[in-house]
């Protein structure tokens, strides 16, 4: 999965060679095999540095802080994303929905490698989740709908159908 990601991130990003990519270890963790020296390991600290060859540097993030932040959701995904069992997906999306409850995206006021990659992480979960499932976390839903619909990101993954329209309820007024 992290190297479909990978490869989905260097067309987002609109970088024209390709890179080559390697696995190691039991959980496939993805090593980029980098021509300038030692390889990069990890899905963060390759997507970050993806991000600067693009020179993209407002996707890692526009302040101190929200730099942090967004390799805080980096290493969120990886450490407790990936790999999650069933019973820890209900715990991940109520803290993920009430962090969300004031924001648009995962590290400030601006879309930032995080959204993608917190998207990439979450989007099987999100498969699973009935409608009235979604409806609890309804801004895990929000957030997800919109990173979804943001252009390039959503590369190898299909659309989901999140929120239904609430706009006409079943009761007359």
């Amino acid at each position: 999965m992290a190297l479909r990601e990978l490869s989905s991130l260097e067309k987002y990003l609109g970088l024209k060679k390709p890179n080559k990519y390697s696995t190691q270890g039991d959980k496939k963790v993805p090593v980029l095999q980098n021509n300038n020296g030692p390889p990069l390991v990890g899905l963060g600290t390759i997507a970050s540095h993806l991000v600067k060859v693009a020179k993209r540097p407002n996707l890692l993030g526009d302040s101190a802080e929200s730099r942090a932040v967004v390799q805080q959701w980096l290493e969120y995904r990886v450490t407790k994303l990936d790999g999650c069992t069933k019973e820890d997906t209900k715990a991940i999306l109520k803290d993920l929905n009430l962090y969300l409850q004031d924001k648009v995206y995962m590290a400030g006021n601006q879309f930032t490698l995080a959204d993608t990659f917190m998207y990439f992480g979450i989007h099987p979960i999100i498969v699973d989740l009935s409608v009235q499932e979604k409806e609890q976390y309804v801004n895990v839903a929000r957030w997800f709908d919109h990173i979804q619909r943001c252009p390039g990101v959503r590369h190898h993954l299909p659309p989901l159908a999140v929120l239904r329209n609430r706009i006409y309820t079943s009761k007359h007024h």
